[in-house]
């Protein structure tokens, strides 16, 4: 499966934050391209969820 549903209930953080930077990832690797995503099947969001609860890809809030 490529979204780590267990990380995701276990979320402990801000949601809001999660979400926002999950659509910032999505246009990155929409932009950029990444290794992972023909292994998630061309599922871009997806991809760019799990990278940041794995913490491959770290965000944080432009006002911290």
């Amino acid at each position: 499966m490529v979204l780590p549903l267990d990380l995701l209930e276990s979320f402990q953080g801000n949601v809001y934050e999660m979400t926002c930077a999950a659509m910032k990832r999505s246009i990155q690797i929409n932009l950029a391209g990444d290794d992972e995503l023909e292994a998630n099947k061309g599922k871009i969001v997806s991809t760019a969820l799990k990278q940041i609860l794995t913490q491959k890809v770290r965000y944080r809030h432009p006002d911290a």
